[in-house]
């Protein structure tokens, strides 16, 4: 597990439960927003803490980089030309979409870079 970048351990400790076999772990964020808890991001998939459920339900959404169409940088200020300025992804599974808002633009620079490396 070195070199795991994470914000909170509660966080990385249920990524670590459910690990597949021969999966390592890159990197556990805590996300701010409605919605979502957490993003964790294996050498295998993506995994999302949703929080959107009715009843107060919580779902880890596993999503494989094979079913990932593209990733995006979102962003209110794209006159100024820094892409990372707010923190803030979205990754797109077919007609779905998944926000992701972060504390601080170097977890989205992160984030998606990561996605783009295994998407490509």
């Amino acid at each position: 597990m070195a070199n795991v970048t994470y914000d909170r351990r509660e966080q990385l400790q249920q990524i670590e439960s459910g690990l597949l076999q021969n999966e390592q772990i890159i990197a556990v964020y805590d996300a701010i927003g409605v919605g979502t808890g957490f993003i964790g991001l294996t050498n295998r998939r993506v995994i999302l803490q949703d929080k959107s459920f009715v009843g107060k339900k919580i779902a880890i959404t596993s999503i494989p980089y094979s079913k990932i169409t593209s990733v995006s940088v979102v962003s209110n200020r794209s006159w100024t030309g820094n892409f990372f300025s707010t923190g803030a992804i979205a990754i797109h599974v077919g007609t779905h979409t998944y926000e992701i808002e972060f504390r601080g633009d170097q977890k989205s620079h992160h984030v998606h870079n990561v996605i783009l490396h295994y998407i490509s």
